[in-house]
């Protein structure tokens, strides 16, 4: 059995994200602001981006690389309302 050079890069892509959410969801738990929360929960939606991404590299298949999209545009939005929500009270004006 052979290892190749995607293998290893998907491995290390998996396990460097693994990581970076650990590390994502500590900074959430811990963060000494609101801020610092917000920015957290965004990072982590882009790393759970970035798995989606190898999930899709390694299975082959194209429609997680759309789920990918759909997360990242609801990511940005989001953030945006809970950043808005922090700053001035209320989402719609």
């Amino acid at each position: 059995m052979t290892f190749g050079v995607l293998e290893g890069a998907l491995a290390f892509g998996f396990a460097a994200l693994g990581v970076a959410l650990a590390m994502n969801l500590w900074r959430l738990v811990r963060g000494p602001g609101v801020t610092d929360r917000i920015l957290a929960l965004d990072t982590m939606v882009i790393n759970v981006i970035g798995l989606i991404v190898l999930a899709g590299i390694a299975g082959g298949n194209g429609t997680s690389f759309e789920a990918a999209l759909l997360l990242a545009m609801v990511g940005f939005v989001g953030t945006a309302a809970y950043a808005k929500f922090c700053l001035r009270g209320d989402i719609i004006e």
